[in-house]
């Protein structure tokens, strides 16, 4: 017996109402258990194998995107259900544009229907009180498909109990851009806000100033006839003598005041990255068995950012995949959090003797 035909029997038999009623009350028990530990805030995915299981199934590749779809919703009622606040998927990358026109277009075109069969009320998103977010760069996607975007967003924007990121058309590389392109032309616009007192360029002006005034009564003392009958020059006068430096572009009143370069941090540029005011990312799943990012949430994988490559193609992806992730996930995060306090009592013990 083929896979395919083995794959039909199995789906067959978890459609039959009783095996179908056991197993949901088998994962409302499991996630149910899952939510009495500590659970990721922000999760993302890496959807990917779409096509590669299509090939294997004898399919049509845009079936393979259709199943992975259903995959998607599948996961996030597993996240929402157990807490997690924000999902972000990597659903088409910028480097997708150059498959073939036949795909794109087919892409774009499932994209339209189930952006707004996502958000339709009574569905998946309207359920939980998800919002949709679409990050990535608009100029790349048609008219009706952004009319289908905007409508799907207008659609959850009232929904503030999680929400669903969407990169597309995206790559890290080009948001980390986009967020210093942003600082660059946030920084190059006058502002009415004081300089701080003791910016370096402050202190530089002041400076350049002090050693003008210094040289300028030198000077005048030096080229005196008769210093013993002239008295030294008025402090008045002195001011009304000193040569100032040009004034600088940056402190010119007619100019206006510029924000400090100095003062561009890590959170300015996480301020302008398209995932701005999201939680720290959790945990990074790619499927397929491939292990690279390919160019996704870059920036965002810090240090404890927990990564999982996974054997398996994206539409087979459901609860008995993520299962052992989440597991595994608590299972460190309770970890830490016990070595952090022994450290913690053991500073106190220290500090008390």
């Amino acid at each position: 017996m083929s896979s395919r035909h083995v794959s039909q029997l199995r789906k067959w038999m978890l459609a039959s109402p009783p095996i179908e009623w056991g197993i949901d009350k088998l994962r409302e028990l499991l996630i149910g258990a899952l939510r009495q530990g500590p659970i990721p805030q922000h999760v993302a995915f890496v959807m990917d194998g779409n096509r590669r299981f299509a090939r294997s199934h004898k399919i049509e590749t845009v079936e393979g995107h259709n199943l992975g779809f259903e995959a998607l919703a599948r996961i996030l009622e597993v996240c929402y259900k157990s807490g997690v606040k924000v999902v972000t998927v990597y659903a088409f990358s910028i480097e997708n544009f150059k498959r073939s026109k036949y795909e794109v277009d087919a892409l774009m075109e499932m994209a339209k229907v189930k952006l707004v069969q996502l958000a339709q009320h009574g569905d998946l998103l309207d359920r939980y009180g998800a919002s949709v977010r679409v990050l990535g760069q608009r100029n790349l996607v048609k008219d009706d498909v952004l009319e289908a975007i905007d409508r799907a967003v207008d659609m959850t924007k009232n929904n503030g109990d999680c929400a669903l990121n969407i990169c597309f058309p995206y790559t890290s590389r080009d948001e980390i851009t986009t967020a210093i392109k942003t600082t660059v032309e946030n920084y190059s616009k006058p502002t009415h806000t004081q300089q701080r007192p003791f910016s370096q360029t402050r202190i530089t002006q002041k400076l350049k100033s002090r050693n003008v005034d210094s040289t300028s009564k030198s000077a005048l003392r030096a080229s005196s006839p008769t210093p013993s009958n002239i008295s030294e020059p008025d402090e008045s006068v002195s001011s009304s003598t000193t040569l100032n430096p040009e004034p600088s572009p940056i402190s010119s009143p007619e100019a206006g005041v510029f924000p400090d370069p100095e003062s561009i941090s890590i959170d300015t540029l996480e301020e302008n990255l398209f995932t701005a005011g999201d939680p720290p990312l959790d945990l990074l799943i790619r499927t397929s068995g491939v292990n690279r990012l390919s160019d996704f949430m870059l920036w965002q994988c810090h240090e404890d950012t927990e990564i999982v490559f996974l054997d398996c193609l994206w539409p087979e992806f459901d609860l008995w995949q993520f299962l052992p992730v989440l597991v595994e996930w608590q299972w460190k995060q309770k970890h830490v959090e016990e070595k952090a306090q022994s450290k913690g009592n053991k500073a106190s013990n220290i500090k008390n003797r």
